[in-house]
């Protein structure tokens, strides 16, 4: 077996199939890009909610115990956050 292929076994171990988590993935995004709020988010925004739903997807299609998928998903989450802080304290000022 290769590096790639011996990697792409660990990964779906962990995290389920590629194509099962590119059908979660898409099919959340496409929900999420439908909406009529999407067209307002920042590229940073949409980035995030993208890496969410990958990681949400890695963790229904894998192993849920998997700690560095929710910390994945608290750093995302966190990187939209500070985007929101500094756009209210450009607001207030």
């Amino acid at each position: 077996m290769t590096s790639i292929e011996q990697t792409l076994a660990e990964r779906g171990n962990c995290y389920g199939t590629f194509e099962d988590n590119a059908a979660v993935s898409q099919g959340l995004e496409d929900v999420l890009r439908a909406t009529k709020g999407w067209a307002r988010l920042t590229y940073r925004q949409k980035e995030s909610l993208s890496m969410c739903v990958h990681k949400m997807s890695r963790i229904v299609n894998g192993d849920a115990y998997h700690e560095d998928s929710w910390r994945d998903i608290a750093g995302y989450a966190t990187l939209a956050q500070h985007e929101a802080e500094e756009h209210n304290a450009v607001a207030k000022s």
